[in-house]
């Protein structure tokens, strides 16, 4: 009996080291890949890493705004050709300043003027119309010509590869993941350590039970006088187990904790009918946002016309993806679907993905247009989204707690002086939506 007492410590002890072991495996996993992280940051993906002074000059930074939302969709800063010719060195290949603000208000009056070189790219680029700005000033443009001058100009390396890398227009590689998020631990790498951590947990607490009931199955109380120092395992076990079920406390906590998980797990399931978070239904049509919005930079409101002006958002007609396709991978079979609908006179039967119900009233040119809200912060990241999905439950508890959290804009806006007045009579706090009816009922309801 002495002698299976000292067995079953020594296993203990075993067991302790190998837990220790564990632990320490998995944390030298963690401080690896953290210093891996560092590492990269400091190489020049992170961070740590320098870049490029930014250029000076306002009318550039204006121009910067101006070109992604009326030029970005069709020409590219450098020599890239997307629908129209790359604009890099525009200024040295046409015939000046002045011809260039002629042509980007009004290209239509250029060509038919008959200018050699208007016409010389209109035939060049197959005939395809730019669009007329006419509401652009001199100073808008000029800050536009400044922009592609800046942005096309060749940058100065900062610190070996990272340098190189910020040169060609941003981090590189090494800063980021394939699918060009940020770097860190990739979802595959914290999903293994996660179910190694469980596993060693697991593990650990059925050595203990085993180790428990051969405890006390060598026990001078449980063997008795005249008992026989070994007892089979299978037999201990079983009787271990029989101990365990008839244990009035255990059953009862069992009992309750399951009641318990079933409770929550019903409740959470009513709260859940209507919510629709993580919807991304298969479309007609398979439009990429992370190639478009992304890695194109296409600005959201080329598409989606109406997010400025009124309550929707609008779903794009095939006119306006005609605009770049009526060039561009034109024998594409998801292109080929667009030119069929065309074709036979009829919609594209896009899958609508965010639903709000009747009774709720949401305005997108309200929250766009006059709240300065950036599309992500209800949709999320969908520059990122290969699949359009929906990342926010769009809850009204949802909605409230965004009211309460959100400050108005009230910079250079007379309509709201009085206002920003009497709220700091009452309060230190900046102005919120709640502040100003957001929390009201009939802001929302009809």
């Amino acid at each position: 009996m002495l002698k299976n007492s000292i067995n079953i410590s020594f296993k203990m002890s075993r067991l302790s080291k190998l837990c220790g072991a564990l632990s320490l495996s998995v944390a030298l996993l963690l401080g690896g890949q953290a210093d891996a992280q560092d590492s990269v940051a400091a190489a020049g993906g992170g961070p740590a890493a320098a870049t490029p002074a930014a250029a000076s000059g306002g009318d550039a930074e204006k121009g910067k705004a101006l070109f992604t939302n009326n030029c970005a969709q069709c020409h590219a800063v450098t020599d890239e050709v997307v629908v129209g010719p790359g604009l890099k060195g525009v200024r040295q290949r046409t015939p000046g300043e002045d011809w260039l603000i002629k042509w980007i208000r009004n290209s239509s009056a250029v060509i038919a003027s008959g200018d050699p070189y208007a016409v010389q790219v209109f035939n060049k680029f197959n005939k395809i119309q730019m669009s007329n700005f006419p509401n652009l000033t001199d100073d808008d443009i000029k800050g536009i010509l400044a922009y592609i001058d800046q942005a096309s100009a060749p940058q100065e390396a900062t610190v070996g590869g990272a340098g190189q890398a910020q040169a060609r227009g941003g981090g590189g590689a090494s800063a980021e993941n394939g699918d060009g998020s940020a770097g860190g631990p990739s979802e595959l790498f914290t999903f293994v350590l996660v179910a190694l951590l469980v596993v060693m947990l697991l593990v650990l607490g059925v050595l203990l039970v085993i180790v428990t009931i051969l405890s006390r199955a060598v026990s001078p109380a449980a063997t008795g006088e005249g008992a026989p120092t070994t007892v089979p395992f299978t037999q201990r076990l079983r009787e271990g187990l029989t101990n365990a079920v008839n244990n009035s406390t255990l059953r009862s906590i069992v009992i309750w904790l399951f009641i318990f998980v079933v409770t929550k797990e019903s409740v959470d399931g009513l709260y859940s009918i209507g919510i629709q978070q993580g919807y991304a239904p298969k479309q007609p049509i398979a439009y990429s946002h992370k190639l478009h919005a992304g890695q194109y930079k296409i600005d959201c409101n080329y598409c989606h016309t109406g997010v400025n002006k009124g309550k929707s958002a609008h779903i794009p007609s095939a006119n306006i993806c005609m605009n770049c396709h009526g060039v561009i991978k034109k024998e594409s079979p998801e292109i080929q679907k667009i030119y069929a609908a065309i074709e036979q006179n009829r919609p594209i039967e896009w899958v609508r993905v965010h639903n709000l119900p009747d009774f709720a009233y949401f305005n997108h040119a309200q929250h766009v247009n006059v709240g300065n809200v950036q599309c992500q912060t209800c949709h999320g990241q969908i520059e990122k989204m290969e699949v359009v999905e929906q990342r926010s439950s769009l809850t009204m508890g949802w909605c409230i707690d965004c009211h309460r959290k959100t400050e108005v804009n009230t910079k250079d806006n007379a309509y709201y002086d009085k206002l920003v007045a009497l709220h700091r009579k009452e309060s230190k706090e900046p102005l919120k939506v709640a502040n100003i009816g957001g929390l009201e009922c009939s802001k929302c309801h009809y």
